[in-house]
């Protein structure tokens, strides 16, 4: 049985506690969108699940959206289909009844990975699409050096994506996506080469993993990037990412067909 908070959020995150401006530094990118268009290929009929605030949804196909937490089926746009409030792990569908699903920056919140990828499956008889990132590389990113604990909260929330290949079965293709200098969709390596950003105490909350560090560690980041960014020792080391165009970060496409 998936526990479930007050607001309704299943998994390892209260979105009633933390998703208040979620839709303000969420948003959807469109090169981020283009790949994911691209994976989801002619389905018409596609269903969301761990959907949001409806990011990446288009009035182009028809969406089902299935969001378990109150605080985001609020935050979705009026345009968008209201969200069914509903869990990965016990999707009310029948087998094989959309053409395409997907789960984009959600996997990971899952309290049964393996459960909420087999549903998925079950109920769709094309392709699954995962947006994830890679746990392998997640560490790999500069912020690493400034708030490790959050980053390393990230690698051990992120199921291995061999875990979900497995799950999933079928034939599978992983590709990199790579994350744009100005991207709006604000997770974490969003701002690879906008490090001023992520001083923005909301811009952190809205990237899942900072909430699992205390009060302190927030402060401690916070100096500690100001003094490096101050000093010129962030530029020293990282300031050709603020000229590089995209950023070959730890995020990734997964698709997998039966």
């Amino acid at each position: 049985m998936v526990m479930r908070t007050y607001d309704g959020s299943a998994g390892d995150i209260d979105h009633g506690t933390i998703g208040s401006g979620y839709a303000s530094y969420r948003r959807p990118d469109e090169r981020i969108a283009h790949v994911i268009a691209e994976a989801l290929g002619d389905a018409r009929t596609v269903l969301n699940v761990g959907a949001g605030t409806g990011s990446y949804e288009t009035e182009a196909r028809t969406i089902t959206a299935v969001e378990p937490s109150l605080a985001m089926r609020v935050q979705r746009p009026a345009q968008l289909a209201t969200a069914i409030d509903a869990v990965a792990e016990a999707l009310p569908f029948a087998d094989g009844q959309f053409d395409a699903a997907m789960t984009l920056f959600s996997v990971h919140q899952w309290s049964d990975v393996e459960a909420g990828l087999r549903e998925m499956r079950r109920v769709t008889h094309g392709p699954v699409v995962v947006l994830t990132c890679d746990p392998a590389r997640v560490r790999d990113f500069w912020l690493y050096e400034y708030a490790p604990d959050v980053l390393e909260t990230e690698a051990r929330r992120y199921p291995p994506l061999d875990r979900l290949t497995a799950t999933l079965g079928g034939s599978t293709t992983i590709q990199p996506v790579p994350i744009p200098l100005d991207c709006t969709d604000g997770f974490n390596e969003a701002y690879y080469g906008r490090p001023e950003l992520l001083l923005d105490p909301a811009a952190r909350q809205a990237c899942s993993a900072w909430s699992f560090v205390d009060d302190r560690a927030r402060q401690d980041f916070d100096t500690s990037l100001r003094r490096a960014l101050g000093s010129g020792a962030w530029d020293e080391a990282f300031g050709h990412l603020r000229s590089r165009p995209t950023y070959s970060g730890s995020l990734v496409l997964l698709r997998t067909t039966p």
